[in-house]
């Protein structure tokens, strides 16, 4: 049974939208995503933010658009995140986060549309103006975010360019890169668990949480060191048995000399 890889979870005024499929227009498997599911989620939600994660190849350049446009369209702070690849349509999607982040392990794709047809020569010329077309309204979503000029976009769209986290910074693609701290943990992920932990308590308690959970890490370390405290201390007390004592008094009890 596959996993289902759309997901929409709501906590308080903040939305999380996981994108973790092929976007299509008719859902054939679990995994994958279309416009219309996630309208008819979204419509219902009074949130403040949504924040959007992808990992997805792309699909349908139309559901793709459809759902650029209901997020840019909803009247609310939009964060996407790319967690893992963002590619074709799902680049779009990507660009409509009013903060786009990257992870430092995570790639974007982008390319123009690509498309199967049959028939005449003039059906074929058609089709090519016509494609021409549709790259150009996936043109304007990418040219409404990046620092770039459309002569170097249309570049990368010509070498369906594989863009790092690094690169999708400097060309404008992305606002941010998560950060990770001394020991490779990224910050973000750490916030969003102490977020997890402390949901159900108001934030003008947050202190007193705080204050509690240190409270309790001191009084575990506490009971974790007086063993070895105590231990210590009578191991102090206790007459020494090395050296030149332990030689005397062995040579008391051979000699039957009482101390």
């Amino acid at each position: 049974m596959p996993r289902r890889y759309y997901l929409l979870e709501t906590h308080e005024k903040k939305a999380e939208l996981y994108i973790f499929g092929d976007i299509v227009r008719y859902k054939w498997r679990d995994e994958d995503i279309n416009a219309y599911g996630i309208a008819k989620e979204l419509e219902t939600l009074e949130v403040d933010t949504v924040n959007v994660h992808i990992n997805s190849c792309g699909g349908e350049v139309s559901e793709g658009l459809a759902i650029y446009n209901m997020l840019k369209n909803k009247g609310v702070k939009v964060v996407t995140y790319c967690d893992g690849f963002a590619c074709s349509a799902a680049s779009v999607v990507f660009m409509a986060g009013d903060e786009r982040i990257m992870n430092e392990a995570s790639l974007l794709m982008v390319h123009h549309p690509w498309t199967w047809m049959r028939g005449n020569a003039k059906d074929f010329r058609k089709k090519a103006d016509d494609m021409d077309k549709i790259a150009q309204a996936t043109i304007k979503a990418y040219m409404s975010k990046v620092s770039i000029d459309e002569k170097k976009l249309k570049e990368l769209l010509d070498e369906e360019s594989w863009i790092s986290a690094e690169e999708a910074k400097e060309f404008g693609f992305a606002t941010k890169i998560l950060e990770r701290d001394d020991d490779g943990v990224q910050q973000s992920a750490i916030s969003m668990i102490r977020d997890r932990v402390l949901k159900k308590f108001e934030p003008e308690n947050f202190s007193d949480v705080s204050e509690k959970i240190e409270n309790k890490i001191v009084e575990k370390v506490i009971q974790g060191i007086t063993p070895i405290l105590h231990k210590a201390t009578e191991e102090k007390a206790q007459p020494s048995k090395s050296g030149w004592s332990a030689f005397f008094n062995k040579e008391k009890e051979n000699k039957g000399y009482e101390s």
